[in-house]
């Protein structure tokens, strides 16, 4: 399977420099920038309310497998932020001039990364593993709405002005070659996430039954053996004459 993967990211990549130059930018060739943009903040709003759904598992049920699933996909969307962030800015420098516009759409992803920056933060902040499941959940079930805000519905509001076309894809104006290299990139790293989120959330069971191994052994060793809350100070041997 992995093979096949890599034969059709390959495929994808070669494909997409032979599509025609798209019409309307000032560097046409350069455009191409649009099929791995494009992607990123989809997979990053599916990515962080899968995130959101999972953090509310975990306030239902306390049960730290529902914890390890949101950390992955929390940290796939903050990932795929990152790529939205830095790819924008890439496509703001080639087709209007400037690496930062502080374009509508622009500054709300920002404060989308530093939303989701405090999450971590806050999950690095605390030791104890049930608290900090148990507060970074809440604060990621509190940040979901502000956040579908941000993304959804404040660049869309009839006041603001993005430089963003909103309507190339409502409209159907990306056709042809271009239409289906995007459908094809954005498959082809939906897969890619799903592979990543299924070994993430895999490591952090592994670290949790480790975690548990390792209490456990602790606490045998403070109970049941009496050997284990001696104390052994160092003794001087007088030297053989």
């Amino acid at each position: 399977m992995k093979y096949v993967f890599a034969l059709a990211v390959a495929a994808v990549t070669l494909w997409s420099f032979y599509v025609p130059d798209a019409v309307g930018f000032q560097h046409p060739e350069l455009a191409r920038i649009f099929f791995w943009h494009f992607p990123c903040p989809i997979l990053a709003s599916v990515l962080l309310i899968a995130g959101g759904w999972f953090s509310w598992k975990y306030t239902k049920t306390n049960d730290l497998v529902w914890d390890v699933r949101a950390v992955a996909m929390m940290e796939l969307g903050y990932l795929f932020c990152l790529m939205t962030m830095a790819t924008g800015i890439m496509f703001s420098q080639v087709q209007w001039g400037a690496w930062w516009q502080n374009d509508p759409r622009q500054t709300s992803f920002l404060m989308v990364l530093l939303i989701y920056a405090a999450y971590f933060g806050l999950r690095g902040a605390i030791h104890d593993e049930n608290r900090r499941a148990s507060n970074s959940g809440v604060y990621a079930l509190a940040a979901l709405l502000p956040v579908l805000f941000l993304i959804f519905v404040f660049p869309r509001l009839p006041q603001i002005q993005s430089f963003h076309p909103s309507d190339s894809i409502m409209k159907g104006q990306i056709k042809g070659g271009y239409a289906y290299v995007v459908i094809s990139v954005l498959v082809l790293v939906s897969w890619l996430t799903a592979w990543l989120y299924r070994i993430r959330v895999r490591t952090g069971l592994l670290e949790l039954k480790l975690e548990d191994r390792n209490n456990g052994s602790r606490l045998e060793t403070n109970s049941g053996d009496p050997a284990g809350s001696t104390v052994v100070r160092p003794v001087r041997v007088p030297r053989e004459s």
